[in-house]
């Protein structure tokens, strides 16, 4: 799965959480200036938009939540904290349990 994080300065924790969620490629746009992400495109290979909405741009937001909506690309918006994309990354990608988690987590671990 190919991510898509727009907001935020360090995003390093929910790199972690991404990943350990399935995600194998992350990009990341800051969009904090006007002028930053505006005129990027969305890569074709994306399969989810992340907006860390305390870290980004209004108008920006808005583009990309569009562009996503158009592209039927789901997206999720969520405040910086890692808890909280990790909770509406769950809900909005629908991951109702740890058996359709791809991480190699503990848990898993213990069923192999």
């Amino acid at each position: 799965m190919s991510v898509l994080v727009i907001g935020g300065d360090q995003i390093s924790q929910i790199s972690v959480i991404l990943k350990n969620l399935g995600a194998k490629d992350i990009e990341h746009w800051d969009a904090r200036k006007k002028s930053s992400a505006p005129k990027k495109k969305i890569p074709q290979n994306t399969d989810c938009i992340v907006m860390l909405t305390s870290f980004l741009n209004h108008n920006v937001m808005h583009k990309y939540k569009n562009e996503a909506k158009k592209q039927n690309i789901p997206f999720v918006c969520a405040k910086r904290s890692a808890s909280c994309v990790y909770d509406e990354f769950v809900k909005i990608m629908g991951i109702k349990d740890c058996a359709q988690c791809y991480a190699n987590c503990s848990k898993k671990q213990e069923e192999l």
